[in-house]
C-alpha cells in the first residue's frame, strides 16, 4: 500500500507537467478552424482518387431529381 501512494503522486506530477506544456484543452474547436484543418486533406484525396467526377455525377443526379 505504501508504494501505491508514491506512484500516484508521481503520475499526478507528470500530468501537471504535460498540461503546463500545452496539453489537450477541454472544449470544442471553432468550426472554421476544423474546416481549415480538414479541407487540404479532402482536396488531396479527391484529386488522388478521381473523386471530382464522382461529385459532379452525384450533383447532376440530385439536380435532375429535384428538377422533376
Amino acid at each position: 500500500m505504501a508504494g501505491t501512494a508514491a506512484r500516484t503522486a508521481i503520475r499526478t506530477q507528470g500530468r501537471r507537467a504535460y498540461a503546463a506544456f500545452g496539453g489537450r484543452r477541454s472544449g470544442t474547436r471553432h468550426p472554421l478552424v476544423a474546416t481549415a484543418m480538414v479541407l487540404p486533406l479532402a482536396v488531396l484525396l479527391t484529386v488522388a482518387f478521381g473523386g471530382w467526377e464522382a461529385v459532379l455525377t452525384q450533383a447532376s443526379s440530385v439536380g435532375v431529381m429535384l428538377g422533376r
